[in-house]
């Protein structure tokens, strides 16, 4: 929900180029794909779908097929960690600063936002700007890593996303990839909470909907 919400800011925004996707060999790639593709052709935007099966041959993380079980909680709990893929948003980003390069575009736009940056180091702005540096020192086109909800957190995104007209029953965050989303692992926690927090109507059908789990540090 966060990409796709950050698509239609970017439509509102920018002239976009370009929409990528990457197959990572993610237990819910195949989930959230075609929902990036459904939003990229309904906006009338270039999709590509980038394969990086090194990904999930070479790493380590529950997120990944054959990894470790998912483990259900909050989002902040330490046990998300489990879910981090090393290094995968500079990895995701240099082929996209490439890309961007090659279409002659001016900035990449990635969607990492406030609530990232308890569990996943690739998500905060300590990250994000040391990596839009390298991405602007190392093309002639000077490509700009644009971040606009970097300091915001998932509430707000969805706030945003409501605004911007999103459907978000056409979006998927659910790192267990099953046929609906779970409801209590660490993603689908957070996506219940920010539709609450955003005074939104939720649309997405969870398995199970059983009370949030509380913050850590609030118990």
């Amino acid at each position: 929900m966060d990409s796709v919400t950050a698509l239609y800011w970017a439509r509102d925004s920018h002239r976009v180029c370009g929409v990528l996707s990457f197959e990572y060999g993610a237990r819910h790639n195949a989930r959230e794909i075609p929902f990036a593709a459904e939003h990229a052709a309904r906006l009338g935007f270039e999709h590509r779908v980038v394969n990086l099966g090194f990904i999930g041959e070479l790493f380590r993380s529950s997120l990944l097929n054959g990894g470790d079980a998912v483990p259900d909680g909050h989002y902040e709990d330490e046990t998300m960690r489990q879910t981090v893929v090393p290094f995968r948003n500079a990895i995701m980003l240099s082929v996209a600063c490439g890309w961007a390069e090659s279409l002659s575009a001016e900035g990449v736009i990635i969607a990492a936002h406030g609530g990232d940056h308890a569990i996943y180091p690739d998500c905060r702005e300590e990250f994000m700007g040391a990596m839009g540096e390298a991405m602007r020192a190392g093309t002639y086109a000077h490509i700009s890593l644009i971040r606009p909800f970097i300091a915001l957190d998932k509430g707000k995104i969805a706030a945003e996303g409501a605004r911007l007209g999103v459907d978000f029953s056409r979006t998927w965050s659910c790192y267990k990839g099953g046929a609906v989303h779970c409801g209590t692992c660490g993603t689908c926690v957070e996506r219940r909470e920010a539709f609450l927090l955003a005074g939104v109507t939720d649309p997405t059908v969870y398995a199970n909907l059983g009370p949030l789990p509380p913050r850590p540090g609030s118990r």
